[in-house]
């Protein structure tokens, strides 16, 4: 197929496909992605079409997911609006791919591997994704054993922000809720953005960008410690273009890649980062090829597991609190969060391992 399709429904003529060789990041994350364009009169609704031709992560071609059918039929608005995938015996995303976020957790439970779970949407934040991925990191948080967590994407992005479909349909009916006198209340507590702050997530995070990081798929990379990156993979900023909120998010961009630079990708919309250019802002720390991208994000999460981890958490923590301090200050700071050690097993556990030329065994007591 095309790298991108646009289908254009018709009131009397019936369907018709053609290419659009001049959709980009703004018009559409990635390529080979369905657009379904319903005409109206003069007015064009674009909807996304989530069928996917090719065969996908599974090994299965995902047919059924929205109101579309079969590319080759043709839908009256009411079918449209009201096709079931489960009548035709079509399977939901959930039954395709499973949860929208994935845990696994490897090395005895030490390394957690949180993979975003809707490739058939490039990973876009939408079916609860959020509340589900602040739950996975919830849930390293309070895992004992646990010492480092991986974030990662499955298929060929890492995350393509919002599910603008979904968010114009929730804003039409908060706006017309608030026209009406009943607007929703709308929590924000699922909302794992700044990630340690929100959670009190002091234990360190990996960002494994496989793919396309495009807005909100960039915050989630952005609030991890470090990130590494396949040579394949490119990031993006597009709230400009969709009027879309991020000032919020975005603040801590330019203490990563600098104002300028910050401004670059934010204002304009349309600018993408290749690899590379990540990796000369230091935004980056590693870039890969494709297929050792895990395997290395990996590597890096179980070196953790040698290591002292309320030491670890009082680093990152003195870090990320310090930076917001003058200089004396957060050396104050930092050596106050430090008494924690005093008294503890590791405490002597560390500098014994050394006289004994092992490795230490610590269990953060």
């Amino acid at each position: 197929m095309p790298d991108a399709l646009v289908r254009y429904e018709t009131t009397g003529d019936g369907a018709s496909d053609c290419t659009h060789p001049t959709m980009s990041i703004g018009d559409c994350p990635l390529p080979s992605v369905a657009v379904a364009m319903r005409l109206s009169g003069s007015q064009r609704q674009p909807e996304i079409w989530a069928l996917d031709y090719r065969a996908n992560d599974t090994g299965r071609r995902f047919d059924g997911y929205g109101p579309a059918r079969r590319r080759d039929e043709t839908m009256t608005e009411q079918q449209y609006e009201t096709y079931d995938p489960a009548k035709h015996n079509r399977s939901t995303p959930q039954e395709v791919f499973g949860p929208v976020v994935k845990v696994d957790k490897l090395e005895g439970g030490g390394v957690y591997l949180i993979t975003l779970n809707r490739p058939h949407r490039l990973n876009s934040i939408g079916d609860g994704l959020s509340d589900a991925l602040y739950d996975a990191f919830e849930e390293y948080r309070d895992d004992p054993n646990a010492r480092c967590a991986v974030l990662t994407g499955a298929g060929r992005a890492f995350c393509a922000g919002a599910d603008l479909i979904n968010t114009a349909e929730t804003r039409e009916a908060e706006r017309e809720g608030r026209e009406s006198g009943n607007a929703p209340i709308i929590s924000r507590r699922k909302n794992p953005v700044p990630l340690s702050e929100a959670l009190g997530l002091w234990k360190p995070t990996i960002a494994a960008i496989n793919g396309w990081a495009v807005a909100g798929g960039f915050m989630y990379a952005m609030q991890c410690d470090i990130r590494i990156m396949s040579e394949e993979a490119k990031v993006g900023i597009a709230e400009t273009r969709w009027n879309m909120g991020g000032a919020g998010w975005m603040t801590p961009l330019t203490r990563q890649i600098g104002l300028g630079s910050a401004l670059e990708l934010t204002l304009w919309g349309d600018t993408q980062y290749d690899a590379e250019r990540c990796h000369q802002l230091g935004w980056v720390q590693r870039v890969v090829p494709q297929e050792l991208l895990l395997e290395t994000a990996l590597g890096y999460a179980r070196r953790m597991l040698y290591l002292a981890p309320r030491e670890v958490r009082n680093i990152k923590q003195a870090l990320y609190r310090g930076y917001y301090m003058e200089p004396m200050m957060a050396q104050q700071f930092g050596a106050a969060i430090e008494q924690n050690l005093q008294g503890m097993n590791d405490s002597i556990e560390g500098p014994k391992a050394f006289s004994e030329k092992r490795l230490p065994k610590f269990t953060d007591t």
